[in-house]
């Protein structure tokens, strides 16, 4: 049997126990000891590691702690200094972004109110390129990379459907904020996909099966089975906004009829409240309006008769309600737990949790600066500069 070339095994072994040693610091600073029991290497192993990251700024080290046990330890923990990663979203009222360190701290953050259901793809570009710039350079560290959330479709890097914000549909979206960056890729995923990424990493908030919900204009769902995202054969999974609960009923933009988009989106809810806005509504809500509150509970029972139909399919037992759900969300609930209680099988012997987002409404941002930071622990030859995968491939092993 032929095996691998003695340093191609040594790198790969050596991937895999950076790897190791990056996923262990999520779980916040470590001494080399405690990272050692964490991930199972030897002491030794970790400390090789520990110096190249070191070395290249992507650890820190605290000052020396005296726990009365053996040698005082100096903990390990991430560097606020090391490269970040740049979230970035564009949704139908606003624009954001979020500057993440690989821990997921955040380094800084911006977000500009503004509708974009009538600008272009080149409008949408230039204003995103001077949000993103102005924020990264707030931060006053290098870019990782960069992610971008969209209220749409993404289909191989292609916006194929974006019924809210149509200035973005059938555009290669990232290619074109890379290009207007000067860098070599942006990565582009659906806001609601990115939203629920932003509940898994770095820190798994709600569990390992769990249906996040984006509420806007729109409404989309990011559906997470086993600690990973479902997106589906062409990624269209999650497009709770268009599934139907009234044959013949309201228009919807997307060409069919009686979507839940139309009876439990904001758009729909407003009109209903006879609020100009969110704010608004959120203060007529505060004040006991008889009105929003019946808008809001009507919205409730519709979002939760679409949402009964997917947990039926998908049977999952936890709902988290972000975006402008998160706003009004103790007036939304009601409505959203009768449906539930009635509508899903499996509820009687497993009820379904419903909670708010703890991230609110910079989960989306958030999320897309995920993408980054994920794809660099998991894969850490993106992180690190060629010196780590060559000077040390003789001094290390498998722990």
């Amino acid at each position: 049997m032929t095996g691998l070339p003695g340093p191609v095994h040594l790198r790969r072994v050596r991937t895999g126990n950076l790897q190791a040693l990056l996923l262990a610091m999520l779980d916040g600073p470590a001494s080399r000891a405690e990272l050692a029991q964490r991930t199972g290497l030897t002491k030794a192993t970790v400390s090789s590691l520990a110096e190249s990251l070191l070395r290249q700024r992507i650890l820190a080290e605290d000052p020396e702690v005296n726990t009365g046990r053996g040698r005082p330890s100096r903990p390990l923990r991430f560097s606020e200094a090391a490269p970040v990663a740049v979230g970035a979203e564009i949704n139908v009222r606003h624009l954001a972004v979020s500057v993440q360190r690989l821990d997921g701290s955040t380094a800084a953050e911006r977000r500009v109110e503004i509708d974009n259901r009538r600008l272009d793809a080149d409008e949408l570009i230039d204003r995103l390129t001077r949000l993103v710039r102005a924020t990264l350079d707030e931060s006053g560290r290098e870019a990782l990379g960069f992610g971008l959330a969209v209220p749409g479709i993404v289909h191989d890097g292609m916006v194929v459907h974006a019924p809210n914000v149509p200035g973005l549909t059938d555009i290669r979206i990232g290619d074109r904020l890379a290009a207007a960056l000067g860098t070599s890729e942006v990565a582009v995923d659906n806001e609601a996909n990115l939203a629920a990424l932003a509940h898994v990493w770095p820190q798994r908030l709600a569990g390992d099966d769990f249906i996040y919900v984006s509420g806007d204009v729109g409404i989309g769902a990011g559906i997470v089975l086993g600690g990973s995202l479902f997106r589906g054969g062409s990624g269209f999974a999650g497009e709770l906004g268009h599934v139907i609960i009234e044959r013949a009923g309201r228009p919807c933009t997307c060409g069919s009829q009686g979507c839940v988009e139309q009876y439990a989106g904001l758009q729909a809810i407003l009109a209903a409240a006879g609020q100009p806005h969110l704010e608004a509504l959120r203060d007529a809500l505060r004040e006991g309006d008889t009105r929003g509150r019946s808008a809001v509970n009507c919205a409730g029972s519709a979002l939760g008769t679409a949402l009964a139909s997917l947990i039926n399919i998908c049977d999952v037992a936890t709902v988290v309600l972000g975006g402008s759900y998160a706003t009004f969300f103790d007036e939304l609930a009601p409505g959203v737990r009768a449906e539930l209680g009635t509508g899903v099988l499996a509820a009687a012997r497993r009820p379904v949790t419903l909670a708010v987002s703890s991230l609110g409404r910079d989960a989306v941002a958030r999320g897309a600066a995920a993408l980054i930071t994920r794809r660099h622990c998991l894969a850490p030859e993106l992180l690190l500069a060629p010196e780590l995968s060559a000077g040390d491939d003789e001094r290390t092993t498998a722990g």
